[in-house]
C-alpha cells in the first residue's frame, strides 16, 4: 500500500505539474488570449482541483478506513471526466451533462471531507459528534444532489431545513478538526502511549508488512517477550 501510494502521489505531482506548465506557457506564450488559452488555463484548474481531492483519498491509505478513498477515487473520476470533455466541448453541454457533473462534484466533494476528518479525527476515536459530523456531511451531499437535479420544485422548508444541516456539518467539522489539531489531548492521567511521530511509524510499517497496526505492534511485543 505504501508503495502504491508513493506512485499515486508522483502521478498526481507530474500531471498537476505540467498542466500547470501548459496553464503558464498559455499565459506568457504572446498574442492574443482566445478560446484555446482559455480552455488550457480551465484545464489547469481542473486537474488541480482533482490531485488536491485524490491527495486527500489518500489520507486514508494504510488505514482500515481506505476504502472510503478508494470510493472517492472512483466516483471523482466522472466530474473530472466530464468536466474535460464539457471544456473542449467533445459533449454537448445539455443540462443532463451539467447534472451528472454536478452531483458527481457534490459526492466527490463530500468524500474527500470525510476522508480529511477520518484521518485528523478518526485516528483517535470515532465517537459521537464525529458521526454527527458524518451523518451531516451525507445529508447535505444528498440535499445538494437533489437540488441539482430537482431543484425547480423545492420550497422555503427544504432549503431551511437545509441551511441548518450545512450549519451543522460545519460547526462539526471546525470542532472536530480543531480539537484534534490543537489540543484535545489524551485525558488527564492517561499516559502517551505513542507520540505522533512513532505512531506514523507504526501505520507505516504495519501497510509495508499488510498488518493493522495492532498486528504489528502485538508480534513486535511477542518477539521481545520471548
Amino acid at each position: 500500500m505504501k508503495g502504491l501510494r508513493g506512485t499515486v502521489v508522483k502521478i498526481v505531482i507530474g500531471s498537476f505539474s505540467l498542466a500547470a506548465l501548459l496553464g503558464i506557457i498559455a499565459l506568457l506564450g504572446g498574442g492574443s488570449f482566445g478560446e484555446t488559452e482559455g480552455k488550457i488555463l480551465l484545464t489547469t484548474v481542473i486537474v488541480g482541483v482533482e490531485s488536491v481531492a485524490v491527495l486527500c483519498y489518500l489520507s486514508l491509505a494504510g488505514r482500515s478506513t481506505a476504502w472510503v478513498g478508494i470510493a472517492g477515487g472512483v466516483v471523482s473520476v466522472v466530474p473530472f471526466v466530464l468536466a474535460l470533455l464539457l471544456t473542449w466541448e467533445a459533449i454537448d453541454g445539455d443540462e443532463s451533462w451539467g447534472q451528472a457533473f454536478g452531483v458527481g462534484v457534490t459526492l466527490a466533494a463530500s468524500i474527500a471531507q470525510v476522508c480529511l476528518l477520518l484521518a485528523l479525527v478518526g485516528r483517535h476515536r470515532i465517537g459521537p459528534a464525529l458521526i454527527a459530523t458524518l451523518a451531516a456531511i451525507a445529508v447535505v451531499a444528498v440535499m445538494i444532489s437533489i437540488a441539482i437535479i430537482n431543484g425547480d420544485d423545492l420550497g422555503g422548508t427544504y432549503w431551511r431545513a437545509f441551511g441548518v444541516v450545512a450549519i451543522l456539518d460545519v460547526l462539526g467539522t471546525v470542532v472536530l478538526s480543531a480539537l484534534a489539531a490543537f489540543g484535545r489531548g489524551r485525558p488527564r492521567g492517561e499516559p502517551e502511549l505513542l507520540t505522533p511521530a512513532l505512531e506514523s511509524r507504526v501505520i507505516d510499517a504495519a501497510a509495508k508488512r499488510g498488518l493493522s497496526p495492532s498486528e504489528l505492534i502485538s508480534q513486535a511485543l511477542d518477539d521481545f517477550l520471548r
